[in-house]
């Protein structure tokens, strides 16, 4: 039979009133709260979520929207939110708003009403979209940056100069890049972090594995002994293609994708990526989020964190063609 508050009250040989102020943070003594934390662990109660929001004035709960489950790369972040979550006692819900501004921005205000914040993956808003749409003190960006909002991103700039010095260094000059959708903030860093390099630019490519596939006949047009790709599954579709057409890869193409998904080490060959910290990030942005409802965030750098990237020198890129 499940553990309720009035049992903790009676091992702990308090009133049930002194069990809750002691388990939502209210005023009871060190030791009082000492010897209602105790009588809890031992008959290992949990409390009831529900009630406890009626008593503090919080769910529980948190949001997450994401462009598209069906790519690995939002489902990782979702892993690590819901493993912090765990972790805490919380619950998520999941969105899935099919590249959809709009679909996005319903979620947003829909979450907002109903959670105690609301974590934005990679969204396709615009700055000013997202500043009127979203709470600033309940609301954090993952894998994207606005002003004055709570973000959790990736070295983007670091990772794409990582993959184009890693393809000069094999001796490729003729170097394509596959961009992604042009609403894409990390899109536009990538590009930003190429302005240094002679680059042969393709797109905007849907971020699917259909966009490289279709990306395919149009660099093997061109001049180009190796690409980069606006994510691995761009990258994979790519791969697929150049097979199709008996174009050897690294022989003949080289090919570097960007995100280091699970499927990347399976592709074949096994590719060339750029390693995103994916659940890393969706449980330091739920972090960002308990943080600020502690009060604890002081400066810019505690709002806006950046995490590293690194290449993974896998298969699919080589020596260019003589």
């Amino acid at each position: 039979m499940r553990t309720t508050v009035h049992d903790v009250a009676d091992a702990a040989g308090v009133s049930v009133s002194t069990v809750s102020r002691a388990l939502t943070g209210g005023s009871v003594s060190p030791a009082t709260r000492a010897t209602v934390m105790a009588a809890a662990e031992r008959l290992g109660y949990r409390p009831n979520r529900t009630a406890r929001g009626l008593i503090t004035g919080r769910t529980g709960n948190y949001g997450l929207i994401v462009p598209d489950l069906r790519n690995p790369f939002f489902a990782d972040i979702a892993k690590g939110v819901s493993a912090r979550a765990r972790a805490v006692d919380c619950g998520v819900f999941i969105t899935d708003t099919d590249e959809d501004v709009a679909a996005e921005l319903e979620a947003l205000a829909t979450l907002g009403r109903n959670t105690d914040g609301v974590l934005l993956c990679s969204p396709r808003a615009t700055d000013a979209e997202l500043l009127e749409a979203a709470d600033p003190d309940t609301t954090v960006l993952v894998h994207r940056q606005a002003p004055g909002m709570l973000s959790i991103a990736a070295d983007i700039a670091a990772g794409t100069r990582q993959a184009m010095d890693h393809l000069r260094a094999l001796g490729h000059r003729q170097i394509a890049f596959l961009a992604g959708p042009d609403d894409s903030w990390a899109g536009r860093e990538r590009l930003a972090a190429l302005a240094d390099y002679e680059i042969l630019r393709f797109g905007s490519v849907a971020p699917t594995f259909e966009g490289g596939v279709l990306a395919g006949d149009l660099v093997l047009a061109s001049p180009a002994t190796a690409v980069l790709a606006y994510n691995d599954l761009v990258a994979m579709g790519l791969l697929h293609r150049l097979a199709a057409r008996g174009v050897s890869v690294p022989d003949q193409m080289s090919v570097v994708g960007y995100d280091d998904i699970s499927l990347a080490a399976m592709s074949h060959p096994p590719l060339t990526t750029v390693a995103v910290p994916k659940g890393r990030a969706g449980a330091a942005a739920l972090e960002l989020l308990l943080r600020r409802a502690g009060k604890t965030l002081a400066t810019v750098r505690d709002r806006e964190v950046t995490l590293p990237t690194g290449l993974v020198v896998r298969s699919s890129s080589g020596v260019a063609p003589t």
